[in-house]
């Protein structure tokens, strides 16, 4: 999935980058944040209820990588330790100024019930990140527009 936004990648990844900020974009399917580790850079994190495809899990989120202004790779686990993923937030420079910010979520390690149930799983955090990525946009434009 991917946005592209007026805001410069420093200020793009500024925002990202702390974690409490990603509630304002993901709270239509992750809810009860509870925050881990520093606000922000690597080791930063949260513990999340996920809502997905009608079930609902505990999803602990901690950024793993970090390189300013560029790239943020969170490592999600769930499933009690069964379900091992990775987020990356990528932010490029446009062209004609603003950012090209995509995210990408793969699974790692997989219990056989996910596997089994790829297809419809995937189409569910697809749709759920088409969202993400738009609600990020508008809080991306509140953010500046209030450090402004």
């Amino acid at each position: 999935m991917s946005i592209d936004v007026p805001q410069t990648p420093e200020q793009v990844y500024d925002f990202l980058d702390v974690i409490a900020h990603h509630e304002r974009f993901t709270d239509h399917y992750l809810t009860d944040w509870r925050f881990s580790g520093p606000g922000c850079g690597i080791g930063s994190g949260a513990t999340v209820t996920a809502a997905l495809g009608g079930t609902r899990t505990d999803v602990s989120i901690e950024v793993v990588e970090a390189e300013a202004p560029r790239r943020i790779v969170e490592r999600n686990v769930s499933a009690v330790g069964r379900r091992l993923a990775h987020g990356t937030y990528t932010i490029e420079p446009l062209p004609a100024g603003g950012s090209h910010v995509s995210f990408g979520y793969a699974w790692t390690r997989v219990p056989l019930a996910d596997r089994l149930l790829a297809p419809a799983v995937r189409a569910a955090i697809r749709r759920a990140n088409r969202t993400v990525m738009r609600r990020l946009a508008a809080e991306l434009a509140r953010h500046v527009a209030a450090a402004g």
